[in-house]
């Protein structure tokens, strides 16, 4: 099968849109839609300058999504003073796993020639996930735990980095997962959250109070949001990056493996359902942030560690708590 757009052979079809392309016009189809999010997003201010540089930290984890997204945001702004680029990587403590993707994230960032940060849950909280998922004190998934764990660090060291933005690599499939997944569970909070983590144009500070953003919080942003996994994974193999494709071996999110299945199915049979989940949601989550715009809790700062929280001992806290008491 020829490519729609030249003679070469084409090496992916998107059912979605009908389009079959070769190599070299994915990879640039790819590329365009990151960064038309970046401009639509706003995410580079219009008085970014060379003396007031943007610093964006990427949540690198050596995967194949932080993988692409650095390598696409890096070749974009490589000769752009108004960017700063730094890569902040987590190793959870997961034996035989996070080595190798650490490994992947260290010749990316060489290659690439930005500051690479590495943290680790042991150095931070004197933990590694291995034992974690041992000793279980509030029997939860392992994923949990992590979650709590890697957004205060992620939180914390982007502030420390002076960061004005920062970056994961979240893709279409796992935003649509989370939104279905908000949806189904009627958490119309979640919701209204979920659109201050980068469903919305960044647009200064009026919009910033509009929705419910907090001086304690970097912003975040999903450059990565409009592209689906597989074609991820297709980009980071035709482009020959260090990605590390192997999945955690404490990953057990039930749930969101079976909205995950559900999606499939639902893309293989109405292509395009994805795309329209996003599009709906993201006008859903605008909404319901105005909604809760002045319902913000105020934040008080944890006992033991100073993080916003709205209670005596932030969560990260909590649970280290119910670690060591184990």
């Amino acid at each position: 099968m020829e490519c729609d757009k030249c003679p070469s052979e084409a090496v992916m079809h998107a059912a979605y849109s009908g389009l079959h392309m070769c190599e070299e016009h994915f990879c640039a189809s790819v590329e365009k839609r990151v960064r038309r999010r970046v401009r639509e997003d706003n995410l580079l201010p219009d008085d970014a300058s060379i003396d007031d540089p943007e610093t964006w930290v990427i949540g690198l984890s050596g995967g194949k999504d932080s993988v692409v997204l650095t390598e696409i945001l890096a070749d974009t702004f490589a000769e752009d003073p108004r960017i700063e680029l730094i890569a902040l990587s987590i190793h959870e403590g997961i034996e035989g796993y996070r080595d190798e993707s650490l490994d992947a994230s260290k010749e990316l960032t060489d290659e690439l020639e930005i500051q690479h940060e590495i943290v680790t849950y042991e150095d931070e909280f004197d933990v590694q996930m291995d034992d974690v998922v041992e000793d279980d004190p509030e029997n939860m998934s392992a994923c949990a735990y992590c979650g709590v764990f890697r957004r205060d660090i992620l939180s914390r060291y982007a502030a420390e980095l002076d960061a004005d933005k920062l970056l994961t690599g979240h893709n279409l499939d796992d935003e649509a997962e989370t939104a279905l997944m908000n949806f189904l569970e009627g958490d119309i909070r979640k919701i209204s959250q979920q659109f201050d983590a980068s469903l919305g144009p960044f647009d200064g500070a009026e919009a910033s109070q509009t929705r419910g953003e907090r001086e304690e919080f970097v912003p975040r942003a999903k450059p990565l949001r409009d592209v689906p996994e597989k074609e991820v994974a297709l980009y980071a193999h035709l482009r020959n990056l260090p990605a590390h494709i192997t999945e955690c071996p404490h990953a057990e999110e039930a749930f969101r493996g079976e909205i995950q299945q559900l999606l499939y199915k639902l893309e293989e049979k109405h292509p395009g359902t994805r795309h329209s989940i996003m599009a709906g949601y993201e006008q859903l989550a605008g909404l319901a942030a105005t909604e809760y715009d002045d319902d913000n809790p105020d934040l008080d700062e944890c006992e033991n560690c100073g993080s916003p929280t709205t209670g005596e001992q932030c969560r990260k806290c909590g649970l280290l708590a119910a670690l060591e008491a184990v």
